[in-house]
């Protein structure tokens, strides 16, 4: 497969002013001598804003992308390790955290990684979710009574009302990463990370430089940029022809398989905890529960995932992947596929077509549901194949498709009927965060779901220490979502990371919070 002169100007000319910029910058301070000279990594443009407190995606650009760290870091178990915390301590009553400070660590603009500039970076992201000057929401994973440094003793103290069965799983998410609180958050956050932005050009590319204050090991290239690729296949064509080294997640099946065939190019691939799901706005039209049931009734879920994203996920009906331990065999599907029943639904509802023009209609008017979507991980695909299958029972289905921001921020104001996103449903190595979406009280409770026994499941839970009551508890309030028709469900994703030969060590990890580290290297 060949690039095409066109696609091949576009990235060539990207990837030129990216390194131009860099170069006229003279930023070589930041090199190694034994370094590597580029890497040039090819991925989605998520966030336009690189302040995690703006928006969930720019914390997570922030991790990715090798520039911020947290005090602890998830294994592919979802085990927290030590990172920049290298101890700590619990009272018994697991409300009083005591973490020690590693020492030796410097952001990248050699300033020390204090204490106190720990509880500045924690705050700051709670100071703009309470303001409401960011969507992101911290509180989702953590919520605390007091903060405070102890700069001589390398310790901050984090005291909560309530008890956490294992904080340090909180504390490794994204949204903690640590950022040096002078820098320029939105284009240039300064983190302990490998790599320090020289660069931004939104929408473009970023180019990096090297850490040279990097606490734990040799960064591997002088140089890294980031090229924003929004297309797969134009990802795909972009390694095939040495645009790029490494790219992130290509989900065209048949690109996908052309890299895995051929001996010049590394694929890792895991079967992670992402599942990809749409919103359903019960704010709107689709509170009512007949029209809800019938369209996920109606829905072939095997046909989209086997099919139309051609088994780049697998399909099933709860809201955590079968992967997890919560129970997902025990669960019963209430909207399993038949065309035939989500019709009779409908009419049985009396929602049906009076006017003969192909589409029922609800309260007097024609049903339109306006679906939301952006390109990550074949949304789109299941955005058009959804939109498809509802149009046999007569319901018309707008696809909208936005970037990752814009499409966050209609979630917040609740402008859409359907909205699809991909998420890590173990985001602190536990669910409870990730099932908050549905908690009536919850502030991340964007659609508008409401369930008293839910919320009666869901309050307990945050209390409860045993593992096991925990897992039942976790399968409760799964089946309760799936007996209220609540989540549009798309399937479990696969996610992947494809390198050039001349690169070692790009492997997609589980928690797909670590893209870019010190373990991508020059093949030897």
């Amino acid at each position: 497969m060949k690039i095409t002169k066109k696609i091949k100007n576009i990235l060539s000319t990207a990837l030129i002013v990216t390194m131009m910029g860099s170069m006229l910058t003279g930023c070589s301070a930041g090199s190694k001598a034994e370094a590597a000279s580029v890497l040039n990594f090819g991925a989605t443009n998520f966030s336009d804003s690189l302040d995690p407190s703006a928006l969930p995606n720019a914390a997570w650009c922030v991790s990715r992308y090798g520039i911020g760290e947290a005090l602890f870091r998830f294994d592919d178990q979802m085990e927290a390790d030590y990172y920049l915390c290298d101890d700590y301590s619990v009272n018994d009553e697991h409300t009083e955290w005591t973490f020690h400070i590693r020492e030796g660590v410097k952001f990248s603009n050699g300033k020390e990684l204090t204490a106190s500039a720990v509880v500045d970076s924690i705050e700051y992201m709670y100071k703009q979710e309470k303001s409401g000057k960011g969507s992101t929401a911290p509180s989702q994973y953590m919520v605390y009574d007091s903060i405070k440094a102890d700069d001589e003793a390398r310790t901050v103290t984090i005291k909560t009302s309530k008890a956490y069965a294992d904080l340090t799983k909180a504390l490794a998410h994204p949204f903690f990463s640590i950022l040096d609180m002078e820098s320029d958050l939105a284009s240039k956050p300064i983190g302990t990370g490998p790599y320090a932005i020289d660069k931004y050009d939104t929408g473009v590319s970023i180019a990096m430089n090297a850490n040279e204050h990097y606490w734990k090991e040799d960064v591997p290239y002088e140089k890294l940029n980031v090229i924003f690729i929004e297309d797969s296949t134009t990802k795909a064509m972009a390694l095939q022809n040495g645009d790029v080294d490494v790219v992130e997640n290509i989900n065209t099946a048949n690109d996908l398989k052309t890299l895995k065939d051929s001996d010049d190019f590394n694929v890792s691939e895991t079967v992670g905890v992402r599942i990809g799901f749409a919103y359903i706005n019960q704010k709107g039209i689709l509170k009512n529960d007949d029209l809800r049931q019938a369209i996920l009734t109606a829905i072939d879920d095997d046909t989209l995932c086997k099919v139309t994203v051609g088994g780049l996920y697998d399909a099933g009906a709860s809201v955590l992947p079968s992967t997890l331990d919560y129970g997902s065999d025990k669960l019963k599907d209430e909207t399993p596929y038949d065309e035939e029943k989500a019709n009779k639904i409908l009419d049985d509802a009396n929602i049906v077509d009076t006017d003969g023009d192909g589409y029922r209609e609800l309260d007097g008017k024609n049903i339109e549901l306006n679906f939301l979507t952006y390109d990550s991980r074949n949304l789109p695909d299941f955005a058009e194949g959804v939109a498809s299958q509802l149009e046999k029972i007569g319901v018309k289905v707008n696809v909208k498709k936005t970037d990752a921001d814009t499409e966050w921020n209609m979630l917040v104001s609740g402008e859409y009927d359907l909205l699809n996103t991909n998420w890590m449903t173990v985001q602190d190595g536990d669910p409870y965060g990730y099932l908050d979406n549905w908690y009536g009280k919850s502030n991340a409770n964007y659609c508008g779901y409401q369930n008293d026994e839910y919320d009666k499941i869901y309050e307990a839970l945050s209390t409860e220490m045993d593992e096991e009551k925990r897992k039942d508890m976790i399968q409760e309030l799964q089946q309760i979502l799936i007996d209220d028709s609540a989540v549009m469900v798309h399937g479990y994703y696969k996610s992947n990371m494809s390198s050039d030969k001349s690169v070692a060590g790009a492997n997609i990890s589980v928690a797909d919070y670590y893209w870019i580290s010190t373990a991508i290297k020059p093949a030897e």
